[in-house]
C-alpha cells in the first residue's frame, strides 16, 4: 500500500471520528433530548407549583373558614373578662371544633391552649399578633417551625352589637400543613419519574427523524466523494418534492454538466497529444536530413568565409537543439498517453551518476560527494536522464560551485535514497519555484534561460522530464534557494525509494 492509499484511509477515518463526535444525526438527537427535557422539567415546574398553590389554597381556605365560624359559634356564649379557667375552656371548644388542632386564646394578659404541652412562640409570630389586634378579620400566615410548613390563623373577638367592638380577645389556630407538603411532594416526584421515558421516546423519534432526513444526505455525501474520486457517471436517485429532492436534482445536473465537459476535454486533450507525438515523428525524417547536412557544413566550416563559418556553425547548433526539442515531445507524448514502462534492474547508482556526468565531459566541473555501495532496482537510462537534466542546469544557470550529493535516509515511509544537485548561482527569482516543474516555463534572466530551460539547450521540458521519470520509480523532485554565507543557490533535490531485488516497483 502506498502513501497515497495510506492517506485516503486516514482522510476517511478522521471523517468518520467527526460525523460520530459532531455529526448531524448526534446533533439531532441533542437537540431533541434537550427539547424534550426542557419541556419536561418546564412542565413539571408549572404542574408543581399549580398542584402546591390548588393545596395549600384549599387547605388555607378550609382552615380559615373552619375556625371563623367555629370561633364565632363559640364566642357567642363566652363571657368577657374571663378568667384563666373560662379561657382555658374556650380554647378546648374551639379546638374540638375544627378537627383538634392547637388553639391559643389570648384576653390582655391571660393566655390559654388547649394543648398544654405544644409548643407556640416559634410559631406564632409578632407580624402575625399585630395584624389580629390592629384588625378586625381573620389572618393568617404560612410558617415554617423545624423544617416543616405550618398555617397560623388569627382572629380577634368582636362584639355582636353591630359596632364590631373588639373584645380584646384573640384567638390562633395552628394547622399542619406536612400532609399538603407531602401530596405535593409526591405529585413531584411521580411527574419527575416520568421524564425519563419522556426524553428516552424523544431520543428515538429524533433517531428516526434523523435516519430519514439523513439517508439522502448520506447517498448525496457518498455520490459526491465518488465524484471527487474521478467517477463522473456517480448519481444520486431523486425522490420527493421537498428541498432534499431539489438538492439531489442539482447535483445531478452538475454532475452531468462535468461528464460532458470533462469528455470534451479529454477528446481535446488527446487530439492535441496525438498532434504533438505526430508533429514531432513527422520532424524527425526531414531534422535526419538537416542534421546531416549541418554536420557537413560544421566539418568545412574552416574552409569557408567567416560569415558563412559563423553561419554553418549557428545552423549545426541550432538543428542539433531542434532535434533534442523534438525527441523531448517525443518523450513527453510517451508519458502522457501512458506507454512509458521501467526497464528496472538492480544499479550501482554511484557509478551511475559518475558515468552520466563522464559522458557529457562534466567530471571536471562538478563536485561530487557519492556514497558508495547504494544499490537500487532503477531504470538506468531514466536516472541517467534526470541526472543529466538536473547537473545541465545548474551549470548552465548556476554558478560554480556545482556540488551532487548521493546519500540514503530512513524514515517513517522506509528507505530512501536522495541525489541533490546543488549551485551557487543567483538562486531561483520569486515565483518560479511553484512553476519550475511546469512544461516550457521560462524564468526571467536572472538564470539566464530560465530556471525551467534545462534539456540541454533549453527546449523548456528537462525538469518536467525529470519530475515525470522520479514518479515512474515512485519518487519525486523538490527544488529550493540555498543560501551559503554571502552566496545563493538552487538545489534541486530527487528522492527515490531504495528497492532492491525481488522488492518491485510501483
Amino acid at each position: 500500500m502506498n502513501r497515497t492509499d495510506e492517506g485516503k484511509r486516514g482522510a476517511a477515518s478522521k471523517r468518520r471520528s467527526r460525523r460520530l463526535v459532531g455529526g448531524l444525526r448526534v446533533r439531532l438527537v441533542v437537540t431533541f433530548v434537550v427539547v424534550a427535557l426542557i419541556s419536561a422539567v418546564t412542565s413539571t415546574a408549572l404542574a408543581y407549583r399549580d398542584a402546591r398553590t390548588a393545596v395549600l389554597q384549599r387547605a388555607q381556605n378550609a382552615a380559615v373558614n373552619d375556625f371563623r365560624e367555629r370561633v364565632g359559634a363559640v364566642a357567642a356564649d363566652f363571657d368577657v373578662p374571663p378568667d384563666q379557667q373560662s379561657l382555658s375552656r374556650f380554647a378546648a371548644k374551639v379546638s374540638e371544633g375544627i378537627g383538634g388542632k392547637i388553639v391559643v386564646a389570648r384576653y390582655q394578659d391571660l393566655t390559654a391552649v388547649s394543648d398544654s404541652l405544644a409548643e407556640t412562640e416559634g410559631r406564632i409570630t409578632v407580624e402575625l399578633r399585630s395584624a389580629v389586634m390592629t384588625g378586625d378579620d381573620a389572618k393568617f400566615q404560612r410558617v415554617q417551625w423545624h423544617g416543616d410548613p405550618y398555617l397560623v390563623v388569627g382572629t380577634p373577638v368582636t362584639y355582636a352589637d353591630g359596632d364590631h367592638r373588639t373584645s380584646d380577645l384573640e384567638v390562633f389556630a395552628i394547622t399542619d400543613l406536612r400532609a399538603e407538603r407531602d401530596d405535593t411532594a409526591a405529585l413531584l416526584d411521580s411527574v419527575r419519574t416520568g421524564i425519563v421515558p419522556v426524553v428516552l421516546l424523544a431520543a428515538v423519534l429524533a433517531l428516526l427523524a434523523a435516519g430519514t432526513v439523513l439517508r439522502p444526505v448520506r447517498k448525496l455525501g457518498r455520490a459526491t466523494r465518488e465524484l471527487a474520486a474521478g467517477d463522473l457517471g456517480s448519481r444520486v436517485a431523486v425522490t420527493g418534492h421537498d428541498e432534499l429532492a431539489d438538492l439531489a436534482a442539482t447535483f445531478n445536473e452538475t454532475a452531468d454538466a462535468l461528464q460532458v465537459s470533462d469528455a470534451e476535454l479529454r477528446e481535446q486533450e488527446a487530439k492535441a497529444r496525438r498532434f504533438v507525438a505526430d508533429v514531432s515523428h513527422e520532424l524527425r525524417t526531414p531534422l535526419a536530413a538537416m542534421t546531416m547536412v549541418a554536420t557537413v557544413l560544421e566539418e568545412d566550416a574552416d574552409q569557408l568565409p567567416p560569415d558563412a563559418a559563423r553561419a554553418a556553425r549557428t545552423v549545426g547548433a541550432e538543428t542539433a537543439r531542434l532535434s533534442r526539442l523534438v525527441e523531448d515531445l517525443m518523450e513527453i507524448s510517451r508519458f502522457d498517453a501512458k506507454a512509458v514502462r521501467l526497464n528496472a534492474a538492480e544499479t550501482d547508482l554511484a557509478d551511475t551518476v559518475r558515468a552520466s556526468l563522464a559522458l557529457r565531459g562534466w567530471t571536471d566541473r562538478v563536485q561530487t560527494h557519492l556514497h558508495e555501495g547504494v544499490r537500487a532496482v532503477v531504470d538506468r537510462r531514466r536516472i541517467d536522464v534526470i541526472v543529466a537534466n538536473l547537473v545541465g542546469n545548474a551549470l548552465r544557470h548556476g554558478a560554480p560551485p556545482v556540488t551532487v550529493t548521493l546519500k540514503t535516509a530512513l524514515d517513517a515511509d522506509g528507505e530512501w535514497v536522495t541525489l541533490e544537485v546543488a549551485d551557487h548561482g543567483p538562486g531561483l527569482p520569486p515565483g518560479a519555484r511553484e512553476r519550475v516543474f511546469d512544461r516550457f516555463y521560462k524564468a526571467d534572466a536572472a538564470r539566464t534561460r530560465g530556471a525551467a530551460d534545462d534539456s540541454g539547450q533549453g527546449s523548456g521540458l528537462g525538469t518536467a522530464i525529470a519530475l515525470e521519470n522520479a514518479r515512474l520509480h515512485g519518487g519525486t523532485i523538490d527544488v529550493a534557494d540555498v543560501a551559503d554565507g554571502p552566496q545563493r543557490g538552487a538545489v534541486f533535490t530527487l528522492r527515490l525509494p531504495l528497492r532492491r531485488t525481488g522488492e518491485g516497483t510501483e
